[in-house]
C-alpha cells in the first residue's frame, strides 16, 4: 500500500492506543492463571493477534468481546503444537522459554525477518538445561525436552525479551528460581513491565544485586479483572508531530509514572528545546525552535527512529547512540531510517552504533520505502509536515504490525 501525504498544518488531541508491551504480558500471565481473566485492551494489532494465537495453541481459550479479551486459562498444555508467531519478535521470544519448561514440544513458525533474528544466547542456555532445538535458522523452529533447572544466567545485551521470557517461564512453571544478568542490561524499563506484570498475578519477583528471583509460589493468580495502559512507544510519534509542526498536539490517556521505558520521549523532547505539558494523564507538545542533543537510546532503542525525525529538522548537530542492535528489529532500523531521511533531504550519516545528524531548515519531500517496517512508516509521516513537496511512503501498511488505526489518527491531527 501506497500513501501519498501532502504538506499539512496539523494539531489537535487524539487518544493514547493500548500498550503492545503491557498486552502481551497480561495475555501471557492470564493463559496460565488459576482463573479466568477479562483484559481490558481497545486496540488489537498484528503482534498481540500472534500472542493470542500461540496461547490458544498451547491450550488457553480466548475470545474477543470488544474491548476485552477474556481468557480462560491453559488446563492441560498442548504437546506438539505449532505456534504462529508472525512477526512478532516478542511473542516468540517470552514463549520459547515458556514452552521449554513446560515440556511442550512446541514448534515456532515465524514470517518477516523473525527468522533471521538472534535467539542466542537464550538457545544455548535452555540448551545446556537439557532442550533439543532444530537447526538453527531452521522455520519452524522446534524444541524438544523440558527445562528442571531453575536457575539460569543470560546476557542483558542482546534483548530484553530473553530475560522477560525466562521470568515468564519460571512464574507458569510454578517455582522459585534466579537468573542471573551479564554484563549490562539495556532494555531495563522492558523487564521493569514484566516483574510488574507478573506481581499483579501474585508472583513475588524481586531484583538482586546480579539479577532476579522469584520466590516459591502457588503459580499465577487472577485479578480476574485488568486494564492495558496506554502507550507511550506509540504515542512518541504524534507528541514529536507537535514539536516540529504548526500547533500543539496532545495525547491523553498516558500514565506519566509508568513503567514503559519510551515515556522518556518526553526527556529526549525536552533535552531539544520542546515545550511539554501534562495534565492528568494527557500529554501536550507545542511547536518549538528545537537544537540538537546527544540521546543514549540504550534504554529507549525503539524511540530512535522518531528521534531522528526531530533531530533532522533541529538546529545544530544530535548524535545519536548505543543503537547497535537496531540493525536486527523489523528492519535494519539505522540502515532504514538514515536512507529514508536522506532521501527526503535531511542530513543524516550512520555511525559504528548510532546516526549523527545535522539539521536542516525543511525537508524536500519524495518517495520512501517502509523498509516492511512500522516505526519506519510512522516518523516518515511526521516527517511530512516539514516537507516543502507531497511525500509517498511505499509499503505503509506495515503500521498494522502495531499501531493500526495510525493513519486514521494522523488524518484527526490534520495529516492530509
Amino acid at each position: 500500500m501506497k500513501v501519498l501525504i501532502t504538506p499539512s498544518q496539523t494539531g489537535g488531541r487524539i487518544s493514547a492506543i493500548a500498550s503492545k508491551s503491557a498486552a502481551h504480558r497480561a495475555l501471557i500471565c492470564a493463559a496460565f492463571a488459576d482463573k479466568d481473566t477479562r483484559i481490558l485492551c481497545h486496540e488489537l494489532n498484528e503482534d498481540i493477534e500472534a500472542t493470542v494465537r500461540c496461547l490458544s495453541a498451547l491450550g488457553a481459550n480466548i475470545e474477543r468481546d470488544a474491548p476485552y479479551y477474556l481468557v480462560k486459562p491453559v488446563k492441560n498444555i498442548v504437546k506438539g503444537a505449532t505456534l504462529d508467531c508472525g512477526e512478532s519478535g516478542s511473542t516468540m521470544r517470552f514463549l520459547v522459554p515458556v514452552a521449554c519448561l513446560l515440556g511442550a514440544d512446541a514448534s515456532f513458525l515465524m514470517s518477516g525477518r523473525l527468522p533471521n533474528r538472534p535467539l542466542s544466547p537464550l538457545r544455548e542456555e535452555l540448551e545446556r538445561c537439557g532442550i533439543t532445538f532444530s537447526e538453527a535458522g531452521s522455520n519452524p523452529l522446534v524444541c524438544r525436552g523440558k527445562v528442571t533447572e531453575n536457575e539460569f544466567a543470560i546476557r542483558g545485551d542482546v534483548s530484553s525479551q530473553f530475560i522477560s521470557g525466562l521470568l515468564f517461564a519460571l512464574a507458569v512453571s510454578g517455582r522459585a528460581g534466579k537468573l542471573r544478568i551479564i554484563g549490562k542490561l539495556e532494555s531495563a524499563p522492558y523487564v521493569d513491565i514484566t516483574a510488574d506484570m507478573l506481581r499483579r498475578f501474585g508472583v513475588d519477583v524481586s531484583t538482586t544485586e546480579d539479577g532476579y528471583e522469584i520466590k516459591k509460589n502457588g503459580g499465577l493468580v487472577s485479578p480476574f479483572d485488568l486494564a492495558v495502559e496506554g502507550d507511550w512507544s506509540n504515542a512518541a510519534f504524534p507528541l514529536a508531530l507537535g514539536a516540529i509542526g504548526k500547533r500543539p498536539v496532545s495525547v491523553s490517556g498516558l500514565d506519566e509514572n509508568s513503567r514503559q521505558g519510551d515515556k522518556g520521549i518526553l526527556d529526549v523532547l525536552r533535552s531539544m528545546g520542546a515545550r511539554v505539558e501534562s495534565d492528568g494523564g494527557c500529554v501536550t507538545v507545542y511547536p518549538s525552535a528545537l537544537g540538537g542533543a546527544r540521546v543514549d537510546s540504550s534504554q529507549i532503542p525503539d524511540l530512535v527512529p522518531i528521534i531522528a525525525t526531530v533531530a533532522s529538522v533541529a538546529e545544530g548537530e544530535t548524535v545519536i547512540y548505543n543503537a547497535g542492535r537496531l540493525r536486527i528489529k523489523e528492519s535494519d532500523r539505522l540502515l532504514a531510517v538514515s536512507t529514508v531521511l536522506r532521501g527526503i533531504g535531511a542530513n543524516v550519516t550512520e555511525t559504528e552504533d548510532g546516526l549523527r545528524i545535522v539539521g536542516v531548515p525543511a525537508l524536500s519531500g519524495g518517495e520512501v520505502s517502509s523498509f516492511g517496517d512500522h516505526r519506519i512508516v510512522m516518523s516518515a509521516a511526521v516527517a511530512s509536515v516539514r516537507c516543502r513537496n507531497t511525500l509517498t511512503i511505499d509499503g505503509a501498511e506495515a503500521v498494522a504490525k502495531s499501531y493500526p488505526k495510525f493513519f486514521e489518527d494522523m488524518r484527526k491531527l490534520g495529516l492530509k
